[in-house]
């Protein structure tokens, strides 16, 4: 595992391309499957990064991350991908600081999705976050960055309507669906790849469309049967995939392959199909929309789909903001008090120094017995263990006083060489009263 260092909010930058500047065949080439993130975050100490995380789904591909400089996160993500980084940077947006906590926020909630709302995002979160950390790239900040966007998130979920209604990218495939075909319920569905889009869309397919006649297939068969068993549908073997293809009215890709596992070969004389790919990169070879027997619908074009419950989540909006510059506000002061967290410590220690001294000792032996002392939280960061003496304790008090009214005056004043200095003249004075 890479160390981490102690990083501040100024050095924390996201750096990503969305669907607002990029169509999915751009954001193809920047993709980052679960293979590719390991070789990342291994590749990571090599660029000086120790603490990032990488979001790649149907509508962004976004690094967060430490660094001295932005471009160190973006040829780390580059170098893995196939797209270029002078592509990356010429359709990229970059925040570093609370734009870029902020964006987080944002993203977390769905407020950045392609779809209003779209809580299939924290989920994904929630995974970039697991895999990051396991390889030892999740640290104080980050960890605790995440988990004020996942409460934030639940708040939104549940005092707005934000996420209200049934509206998904895997929705949005139904819907599609149930507009552009008739008699559903006599065609031959096809779906491939049962990760978590997969299998929202199948539930989707049977909960809305009542589908029975699905065939799953996975790369892992286990996955396909299991799933399959739950709904009570058929699956197949991925060596079977050209036969169902063929026999297929219906087809759905929501596979998570590096190259089209399904070519315009297989479909050259093959029926009418109609074929949505919900993957990113393109899993179906795009020369299969130019066939006349083919139909191919992509995540884009689903993403456009608009009905009433998204005027409603639009409404929710300006709640969601508020919400969010709550739990954001609540966050950066934690993160300046943790900040200047080595200086406080430090200046505690200068105190204590001060009042070891025998000739500080001998200087304010008079005015000891007069000084009041005053409680303070066992658990808080300025907290030390008490000593038996009485005259220590009382000394205690008056550098955790001391200390706690510098903490104050730096989170306010970002001063933290005055701070010092006042907090060493409070001290002396404590004494002197």
């Amino acid at each position: 595992m890479f160390q981490q260092t102690e990083s501040n909010l100024s050095k924390f930058y996201i750096a990503g391309i969305n669907y607002k500047k990029t169509d999915a065949s751009i954001r193809g080439q920047f993709a980052v499957n679960n293979d590719q993130y390991t070789s990342i975050l291994q590749a990571a100490p090599q660029f000086c990064i120790s603490e990032c995380f990488i979001l790649s789904t149907c509508n962004r591909t976004e690094i967060y991350g430490f660094a001295e400089d932005v471009n160190q996160l973006i040829q780390l993500l580059c170098f893995h991908t196939s797209g270029t980084p002078e592509t990356f940077k010429q359709l990229s947006y970059v925040y570093n600081g609370r734009a870029a906590i902020q964006h987080l926020y944002e993203v977390g909630c769905g407020l950045g999705s392609q779809i209003l709302g779209d809580y299939e995002i924290i989920g994904q979160i929630k995974s970039a976050i697991r895999i990051s950390k396991k390889f030892g790239f999740i640290g104080t900040f980050t960890e605790r960055l995440s988990n004020s966007v996942l409460q934030s998130t639940k708040v939104i979920k549940n005092q707005t309507a934000l996420s209200g209604g049934t509206v998904s990218v895997s929705f949005a495939a139904v819907q599609y669906i149930k507009k552009h075909v008739a008699d559903i319920a006599s065609k031959k569905i096809l779906l491939l790849g049962v990760g978590k889009i997969g299998r929202n869309t199948c539930k989707n397919l049977v909960d809305y469309l009542g589908a029975t006649n699905l065939t799953l297939i996975n790369r892992s068969e286990e996955k396909a049967a299991e799933l399959a068993t739950e709904l009570s549908l058929q699956y197949a073997t991925i060596n079977e995939i050209p036969t169902y293809i063929t026999n297929s009215d219906i087809i759905l890709v929501a596979t998570n392959a590096t190259q089209p596992v399904i070519l315009a070969s297989h479909l050259i004389n093959a029926g009418q199909k109609l074929i949505i790919d919900l993957s990113i990169p393109y899993n179906v070879e795009p020369a299969a929309g130019q066939l006349n027997n083919v139909t191919l619908v992509n995540v884009d074009e689903l993403s456009k789909l608009k009905d009433e419950t998204l005027q409603k989540r639009e409404a929710e909006v300006p709640r969601a903001k508020e919400i969010i510059a709550e739990h954001m506000t609540e966050f950066v002061e934690w993160s300046e008090l943790r900040r200047n967290a080595p200086v406080l410590r430090a200046v505690k220690q200068k105190l204590f120094d001060m009042h070891n001294c025998q000739i500080f000792l001998t200087a304010s032996q008079a005015g000891l017995n007069n000084i009041t002392p005053v409680p303070f939280a066992e658990n808080t960061l300025l907290n030390t263990t008490e000593d038996t003496s009485s005259k220590m304790v009382v000394n205690q008090f008056a550098i955790h006083r001391v200390i706690k009214n510098m903490a104050v005056k730096m989170q306010k004043q970002h001063q933290p060489g005055c701070s010092y200095i006042e907090a060493i003249n409070d001290f002396i004075t404590t004494h002197r009263n």
